[in-house]
């Protein structure tokens, strides 16, 4: 209404209700023209809710539920910084393969044996964080248990003390445990150690590491945290290209490296 004067028309432009008849929605009905005063009359003469607008009104639709979801999973909260001395300690030295400048202390959670998320640690080689963090990201969202991920400097960088503790570890320069002519793969810190007493190592004289993990030899258990081929820590592993341990012969089923070499 221009001015309160003249013609009445609706607000809705001739093209817009055009479009909203075809799509069967909005106020789907021609355009109106009539007198101010034969407005105000028809307005006086009918119950206000009935007469407001020329024409009726879609009826409003019920919102549309949003589609199903599944349920979050925890998680990884990935933090990664360079390595302070203090967490490398003992398990790098002068001489090592890779400089400590090299290294990153990625922090981040995990499921435990208790059915809850925990904090942990890895020191691992710059150009291994993306591969481990997708591996471990997967393996949190499937609430794979892992008992400990501490890094190898709370250990003095003995293996077999970390072993022993069943706990989770990557970069620590040292021999091949078991075998002192070969340096180990964890030395460049694109290798990985899992559960290690649910997944024992057996090295080249047949000893079991850590000694109580002989218990795990039968791979036909269904144990808390043990790998098993096909499992979600394998499959992301072999999608990382990072190779298994447990197929070789002594078996080392605690282990996986980007070579797929333990030395």
């Amino acid at each position: 209404m221009a001015a309160f004067g003249g013609s009445f028309r609706t607000i809705f432009p001739i093209a817009d209700i055009k479009r909203d008849r075809a799509a069967g929605t909005g106020y789907a009905c021609p355009v109106i023209k009539t007198r101010l005063r034969t407005v105000v009359a028809a307005l006086a003469a009918c119950t206000l809710p009935l007469c407001i607008l020329p024409c009726p009104v879609a009826a409003a639709r019920p919102p549309v539920p949003p589609l199903p979801r599944d349920a979050p999973g925890p998680a990884l909260d990935a933090v990664v910084t360079a390595v302070p001395p203090a967490k490398l300690g003992l398990s790098w030295h002068a001489g090592c393969p890779v400089p400590a400048s090299e290294l990153r202390l990625v922090q981040m959670n995990h499921w435990g044996f208790d059915d809850q998320v925990h904090r942990g640690e890895l020191v691992v080689r710059q150009r291994a964080v993306t591969s481990l963090l997708k591996v471990f990201g997967q393996a949190l969202q499937a609430k794979f248990p892992i008992r400990h991920m501490r890094v190898m400097a709370e250990f003095d960088g003995n293996d077999e003390a970390a072993m022993a503790a069943d706990n989770t570890s990557a970069f620590n320069c040292r021999k091949v445990t078991g075998d002192p002519s070969e340096v180990s793969q964890h030395s460049y810190g694109d290798a990985v150690d899992i559960n290690t007493l649910e997944n024992p190592y057996v090295d080249v004289n047949e000893k079991v590491y850590p000694a109580a993990g002989a218990a795990f030899l039968d791979r036909s258990q269904q144990a808390k945290g043990m790998i098993h081929p096909g499992d979600v820590i394998s499959r992301a592993m072999r999608a990382a290209g990072w190779q298994w341990g447990g197929r070789w012969n002594p078996p080392d089923y605690q282990h996986f490296s980007a070579n797929g070499r333990s030395a």
